[in-house]
């Protein structure tokens, strides 16, 4: 029987060391602040959204909203981007998405100074992850990174296989996984013989979005099965990309949905937002 990996008690661990972190910065008179941009109506964006504002809520971060036409012009919201990079008591910027099919989402996030990139999906904080260097890593890769850590499993020398090759989560994963040392294979929808790949990981870390795609038969006994997926079956009920009650019998360690990597990525949104603030603040503070 596999290890429960616990996303939610793990994310209230770090959230109350982030709220100790922030409790410092304001004694400092530093306050930490977030901007997040939404253009349009889409729900499960305002879902998200306000649970980013719970968050900051709950740690003592400021939030700043911007609820977007989604009409607007590609030069309207590159304008508001500017101008969020150059406000000074603004530490990190987040543009939510999707947006409306009309706007260039990457010229976007380009225009994000790097200093500001909480999501770190800017080109800037992409390139230093490739190479090594200290950065702000996209949320929900940091997540995960994080849950290994916290049950101290090593990737050192071990077959790690990622199933999706999202620039969100499977990309910068990749690098996460290398910078600690694995041996990393990458799947997506035109690998072949996708069984033959999972069946060899040590670790199979799964993001593509299709309820329980991954079986028993797809995974090596006691493998450590990290389920990325969040998707709603015919009944409306929250499950993952794993077939969690088949496959727990079968891993060493495996996380649930909901429960397990979900809400680590909010709270690893706000560490950046505290880690951001320091380092914008590192010269005038004793940070």
């Amino acid at each position: 029987m596999a290890t429960i990996i616990d996303g939610k008690e793990l994310s209230k661990k770090i959230r109350k060391n982030l709220k100790i972190e922030c409790d410092e910065l304001r004694s400092n008179k530093i306050i930490p602040k977030l901007a997040v941009i939404m253009v349009g109506d889409n729900p499960a964006s305002k879902v998200y959204v306000r649970n980013k504002s719970r968050a900051c809520e709950e740690i003592g971060i400021q939030y700043e909203e911007y609820l977007l036409k989604d009409n607007i012009k590609q030069e309207e919201l590159l304008e508001l981007i500017k101008k969020l990079n150059e406000d000074k008591t603004v530490n990190g910027i987040l543009l939510q998405s999707p947006i409306p099919g009309h706007l260039n989402i990457n010229q976007a996030f380009k225009t994000i100074t790097y200093r500001k990139d909480v999501d770190g999906f800017t080109p800037s904080s992409v390139g230093k992850l490739s190479i090594g260097e200290d950065t702000f890593i996209s949320c929900t890769p940091y997540g995960v990174i994080k849950m290994f850590e916290e049950y101290n499993i090593d990737l050192t020398g071990k077959n790690v296989v990622i199933v999706g090759r999202s620039n969100i989560v499977g990309k910068p994963l990749i690098q996460c996984c290398l910078n600690k040392n694995a041996t990393v294979t990458v799947c997506h929808s035109k690998t072949k013989n996708l069984k033959e790949h999972t069946k060899r990981a040590d670790v199979l870390i799964s993001a593509i979005g299709k309820p329980k795609f991954i079986t028993e038969d797809m995974v090596k006994k006691d493998a450590v099965v990290i389920d990325v997926g969040i998707n709603r079956n015919e009944e409306g009920k929250l499950v993952g990309d794993v077939d969690f009650e088949n496959i727990e019998k079968k891993a060493s360690y495996i996380t649930p949905v909901p429960g397990g990597v979900g809400p680590m990525t909010i709270t690893m949104l706000m560490s950046n937002v505290i880690k951001a603030t320091k380092e914008q603040n590192i010269k005038d503070s004793k940070f």
